[in-house]
């Protein structure tokens, strides 16, 4: 939106007089509540749960013409009451967010620029990376001759926006491979 020194002007000047109108008793609380409702007219409401924990609480997505157009809490959960925890919160923007990456980037070693990949050579290299990893380093048994079965050299660090499902089966992949040296960011 272009937004001209006078047309700043004019909005300056238009929230000025709403702040003072709200100040000398009058309540403007319905025009922000109608104002919130224009921007989801028309819109089917799913509900839906937050993936992020293990709360569960309930989100209420908004789709409008095949596209998921926005997102909050839903008031009558019991857990949460309507609020939601930032990851929470920001799952519309993570879901449409210009910045999100669609498709698989690699950077070769050496260079200094990223290029798009299909799918098919970036799961291709990382399984054959992990494999030649866990051949060269595999333990069998430790000094004391016990059977340890482990892989010191992977490590994994999850990330706060991976689901308890995706958690939940990475951690089974890695254990079965023999890592041990796993931790997960899931603080908010």
């Amino acid at each position: 939106m272009k937004l001209s020194r006078r047309g700043f002007m004019k909005w300056t000047g238009a929230g000025a007089a709403a702040l003072s109108l709200s100040r000398l008793g009058f309540d403007v609380k319905p025009v922000a509540a109608y104002a919130t409702t224009l921007r989801i007219a028309g819109a089917k409401e799913v509900v839906s749960i937050c993936p992020f924990c293990s709360c569960g609480c309930n989100i209420i997505m908004f789709v409008k013409d095949g596209k998921f157009i926005s997102s909050e809490g839903d008031p009558d959960y019991p857990v949460s009451e309507g609020a939601l925890c930032p990851k929470g919160a920001a799952f519309h923007s993570m879901h449409v967010s210009h910045h999100r990456i669609l498709k698989p980037r690699y950077r070769a070693p050496g260079s200094d620029k990223w290029e798009e990949k299909d799918w098919d050579f970036v799961l291709d290299r990382i399984a054959r990376k992990v494999k030649d990893t866990r051949d060269k380093d595999f333990v069998e048994k430790n000094d004391k001759g016990l059977t340890v079965n482990r892989v010191e050299t992977l490590f994994q660090l999850g990330t706060s926006q991976m689901d308890n499902e995706e958690c939940a089966v990475s951690h089974q992949m890695l254990r079965s491979l023999g890592v041990v040296y796993l931790d997960h960011q899931a603080r908010v």
